[in-house]
Parts: C-alpha cells; sequence; structure tokens
C-alpha cells in the first residue's frame, strides 16, 4: 500500500481510522470519525482551560480519572460542538460513548469523545446514532485501514485536513507517531476551536504519557495563536498501543527523550498547519524573540505580538511597519531595554541596538506580497531567553467568515 494515500494515523501499526457523513455538516462532507485501537492502549489528554468546557471535554475529564488512562477508542463529531447544553449535553456525551462501546463490543469506559462545531445547540442524536453505526462498519473495510476521511470529518472552517506522522530508532525498536487536528478559528494558547488525535506504537504507562504530553503541548498547541480566542472544546488526546516492543519508557531517560523529541515534531507540524490555515490567512508568521531574561518572559513577549491585531493586519498589508512590533513588546509586561533591543523581519534588519536601520520600504513591501511565511525576530538582548510563538495574518477574510458563521 502507497504509503502517501494513507492517514499518518493508519501508518502505526495497530491503528484504523475512517471519517463518515452522518448530516452533522450541512455540506454533506465527512462529519463524524472513528479511530480504533486493536488493543488496550495507554492514553492521556490536555483540555481547554475555557470555563465554560464543552460537555465530551468534562466527560473525557471524568473518563480518564475512572479508567486510569485506557482507552480503546476516540470518536469525533464536527458540525456542533455540543457546548453550553447543560445536563441533557452531558447525556449526549455519554450516550455518543456507549452506543460506540456498545456497537464495536468494546468495554465500557474504553471510548474517548470529542465535538466541534456551533456552541450551544444540542446533538441531533439520530444523526450521530447513525453515524456511529456508519463508522463501525467503514472501519472493518479498506476504508479503516486508509483512514484517509479521518482528518477531513473533524474539520470545521479548516481549508485543509491536517496531518502528520514521525518514526524514531529507540532501543532497535522503530516506534511511530502519527497525528491529525483540526483548527482554523478561535484559536489560542491554553489549548489552542482545535482538536488533535495522536497515536503511537510506543510502550509507556499513561502517567508517562500524561506528563510526556503536557510538556510537548507546551511547546507546540499553546505556541498558537489565530484570533486570541481560546475555544470551549479544545482537547489533544494521545493513545499507545505498545505496538512496537521492547522496554517501557521511563522517565528521565535517553529513550523517553527520544520519543519526546518525535512527539514534540508532530505536534508542531500540527500546529504549524492550525496557523497556516488561519481564517482567511494568508501568511504564516512566525514570531521568535530572543535574548529575554527568562524563558517565561520570551514567551510572554511572542503572544503579546502574535496576537496584536496591528501587527497582523500590517503583515496582511505587506507594510513593514516596525514600530507596531515593537509596540507589543513594550507593553507585554516583561523586562525591556529599548536601546539594546533588534529587530528583523524574515532576513531583513530594521532595528538594531534600539536604532532605526534605513532600509528600502517598497522592497520589503514587495517581498512580503510574494511571502507564505514570515518570520518576525526579536533580541531584547538582555539575557538567554527564547521562544518561538505560531500564528497568521489578519485579513478582512476573517471579519467576513466571523461575522456570518452562526447565520
Amino acid at each position: 500500500m502507497n504509503m502517501e494515500t494513507i492517514s499518518p494515523l493508519t501508518r502505526v501499526p495497530g491503528f484504523k481510522a475512517v471519517g463518515v457523513a452522518c448530516g452533522l455538516k450541512q455540506s454533506g462532507q465527512p462529519d463524524l470519525a472513528l479511530v480504533l485501537a486493536d488493543r488496550d492502549c495507554s492514553a492521556a489528554a490536555v483540555f481547554t482551560t475555557n470555563a465554560f468546557k464543552a460537555a465530551p471535554v468534562l466527560y473525557d475529564t471524568a473518563l480518564l480519572r475512572r479508567n486510569g488512562g485506557r482507552l480503546r477508542a476516540v470518536l469525533v463529531n464536527a458540525g456542533n460542538a455540543n457546548a453550553v447544553t447543560g445536563e441533557q449535553g452531558l447525556r449526549d456525551a455519554e450516550a455518543m460513548a456507549r452506543l460506540a462501546e456498545t456497537t464495536g463490543h468494546l468495554p465500557p469506559d474504553s471510548v474517548f469523545v470529542m465535538s466541534t462545531g456551533v456552541i450551544g445547540h444540542h446533538l441531533p442524536m439520530d444523526r450521530v446514532r447513525r453515524g456511529i453505526a456508519l463508522a463501525w462498519e467503514a472501519v472493518q473495510s479498506e476504508a479503516g485501514e486508509r483512514g484517509l476521511n479521518a482528518a477531513q470529518a473533524i474539520m470545521t472552517t479548516d481549508l485543509v485536513p491536517k496531518q502528520a506522522f514521525r518514526q524514531v530508532g529507540i532501543g532497535g525498536r522503530q516506534v511511530s507517531i502519527g497525528g491529525i487536528a483540526k483548527g482554523s478559528g478561535m484559536i489560542h494558547p491554553n489549548m489552542a476551536t482545535m482538536l488533535a488525535v495522536l497515536v503511537t506504537d510506543a510502550v509507556i504507562a499513561p502517567p508517562v504519557l500524561a506528563d510526556t504530553l503536557r510538556r510537548v503541548v507546551s511547546q507546540t498547541f499553546n505556541r498558537i495563536t489565530v484570533d486570541g480566542d481560546t475555544s470551549t472544546n479544545d482537547t489533544v488526546v494521545i493513545l499507545a498501543n505498545g505496538a512496537a516492543g521492547g522496554e517501557t519508557l521511563l522517565p528521565d531517560t535517553p529513550a523517553l527523550a527520544e520519543f519526546e523529541q518525535a512527539l514534540t515534531g508532530v505536534c508542531t507540524d500540527l500546529a504549524r498547519a492550525i496557523a497556516r490555515d488561519g481564517e482567511g490567512a494568508t501568511k504564516l508568521v512566525e514570531v521568535q524573540v530572543l535574548g529575554a531574561a527568562s524563558p517565561a518572559e520570551a514567551e510572554a513577549a511572542a503572544k503579546t505580538v502574535a496576537t496584536s491585531p496591528l501587527v497582523k493586519t500590517a503583515l496582511f498589508g505587506n507594510d513593514p511597519n516596525w514600530g507596531r512590533v515593537l509596540a507589543a513588546v513594550g507593553r507585554s509586561g516583561i523586562q525591556v531595554d529599548p536601546a539594546r533591543v533588534s529587530l528583523r523581519l524574515g532576513d531583513f534588519l530594521l532595528v538594531q541596538s534600539g536604532e532605526p536601520v534605513a532600509f528600502d520600504a517598497p522592497a520589503v513591501s514587495r517581498w512580503l506580497s510574494q511571502q507564505t511565511e514570515v518570520s518576525v525576530q526579536v533580541d531584547l538582548g538582555l539575557g538567554n531567553g527564547s521562544a518561538t510563538v505560531w500564528t497568521c495574518d489578519l485579513s478582512y477574510r476573517y471579519v467576513e467568515i466571523n461575522a456570518e458563521y452562526h447565520t
């Protein structure tokens, strides 16, 4: 089978995936995804910090406490967030899981559920029920082996599916990691509406997997922003089935460090893909802050620049207005010595040691107009702290999409 024609999820031994259409999206496109493991898996998840946590987030949080971090499947629907839906929403989230477990003859408390879409509407459970039946039928076929529709089925305003894959040699064994994600709007750190499903054949216990995932998310999914809005549904879940064999990955070992590096690579690819596909975006923007007094201060400054509407609109307009970048850094609340700050836009040095550098503004503007990826680098000249955050520009199209999203 051509590896380029199958999902990164199903490239990991022991996993199948499928996406089906059950009428949750008005477009008729796939809107329900099922990811299935052939055995019991270690599992861990990271959730939104929004106070209005969606029903599936509440269900899954309790689920992982009950089952000690063991799962067999993940079920995801798009087109309806099942958020701010009260007790009925909680019942519907549990019903999704129970229907999947019963239909697939899986153990109780072994299915993790995720939802994305419009907030404040109850799930049409008749359609969900039909979708679960279709998904279980499809996952047993060649479609389940390929898994191509799974990434598409979790999309909302996304223009493209987000997928990533890595393999790494650990202790003489080849370990695989695959992932899919969705997200285009309502994206901001502290779980930045984004969802991600990760699978691996590594041998790792749930507590170690949970700690590793938290560290990786802090450097990847929590380093992206599109519009400064943290969703009610943001969730990243990982399943590890142990099919690679070998020694169990343990804390503070080179083997775990190698696994974490590979997992970080997968999550970085997915995070960048989300920022690149930001609603209405024309450019992926990488904001890098160097020379800060600490990593935390570097991150705070980078996030302030990345969320600045003035910076983002200037980049959309191909305007090398570096004053907006420095103004954002200056209000970020970190230590700044203006006389030490330097700034680059791509390869163009615009500010050095607090002084403006003469540059050909029309030429830089023309260069910006030709780019789909742009880097903004600020060196504070104070210490060794550094951080990178990914965002996108802010266009007219973003306003249009979100002004009409519910209607």
